[in-house]
């Protein structure tokens, strides 16, 4: 049994991961800081190690006798990097190079990183592949592709193994609706369950590669053990995109509501398209994508309407 530290495991794609590594059986402890993870979205008996990530040996004690990192702990919002580039460079490049060092000295098998498809920046040519020159656009593309080169420096310096994935436009159940930065199926479907206009920005033509967090897990879980794979950078995706627009009109037909938008101007830093080339995940890690958009959005707004009060 290994046992597999989950950094951010109380987080949205955190929790999944620790509960599918509890159902195949592993041993799984978790670091958090707990300033957006809930206590809640983690099981009885999982041990966790809370602190900042970025401070003096914390993540020093959370990698002790850990075979794998799965490192998801982040501030994963664009819009939030832009307004505190500082603050988000703490949390997403400070912490990051502490887990580096801690599972280095830790002797830890291989650290799975966080990337994203912000690293990409708003270039037009499309599908996005992992050989196209990075060219990040706000803070956050800048550092995840600065976490990415520190996971790939450690494997050619140190030899410790790790993989960085780019996760593209990542939805689900527990991915929260209570900020501004949360993502955008989050906050669609919050609005339309509660009668309210989903506020677009830009005027919706925009497209998106929306993966569920179940396939994004098989992902992770393939790069923590598959061989042959260290040092690279791979996308995780579906490798289709649809336009804001029709998400709009997808979710209206599954919440049973239909409330038109309101329109707002385009956010700082958003890209206008982004889809990703999945054959590189295809060839390391077996990877494929397994749930639909529909059977996501699905299963998404069902959880939405079970954790959701009435009348709230």
């Amino acid at each position: 049994m290994a046992l597999y530290l989950v950094t951010g495991g109380a987080g949205f794609i955190g929790s999944h991961l620790v509960e599918r590594l509890l159902i195949r059986g592993e041993s799984v402890r978790v670091a958090d800081n707990f300033s957006s993870g809930l206590r809640s979205n983690i099981p009885g008996g999982v041990e966790v190690v809370e602190g900042d990530l970025a401070a003096p040996g914390v993540a020093a004690r959370a990698v002790v006798g850990a075979d794998y990192v799965l490192h998801m702990a982040a501030v994963p919002s664009v819009p939030r990097s832009v307004a505190d580039p500082i603050g988000t460079n703490h949390d997403n490049v400070d912490a990051t190079l502490q887990v580096l060092v801690a599972a280095r000295d830790a002797g830890v098998r291989r650290v799975v990183f966080s990337g994203s498809s912000a690293e990409y920046g708003d270039s037009p040519d499309l599908p996005k592949r992992e050989d196209m020159p990075p060219t990040p656009v706000t803070p956050y593309g800048l550092q995840k592709l600065i976490g990415e080169q520190y996971c790939r420096m450690f494997t050619s310096l140190y030899g410790l193994e790790t993989v960085s994935l780019r996760y593209f436009n990542v939805f689900g159940p527990r991915q929260s609706p209570d900020s501004p930065y949360s993502g955008v199926i989050s906050l669609f479907i919050s609005a339309l369950l509660r009668g309210q206009s989903p506020t677009v920005f830009g005027n919706g033509s925009q497209t998106r590669d929306f993966v569920y967090v179940t396939d994004v897990v098989n992902g992770v879980l393939r790069a923590a053990t598959t061989l042959g794979v260290a040092g690279e950078s791979i996308n995780i995706a579906t490798g289709r995109s649809v336009s804001v627009l029709q998400l709009v009109r997808a979710l209206q037909q599954v919440a049973g509501t239909i409330v038109e938008p309101t329109f707002a101007p385009p956010r700082g830093g958003d890209v206008l398209h982004s889809q990703a080339d999945i054959t590189k995940a295809r060839t390391l890690l077996g990877f494929e994508p397994a749930v639909s958009l529909e059977d996501g959005l699905r299963d998404t707004v069902a959880w939405f309407k079970q954790a959701t009060p009435v009348g709230a």
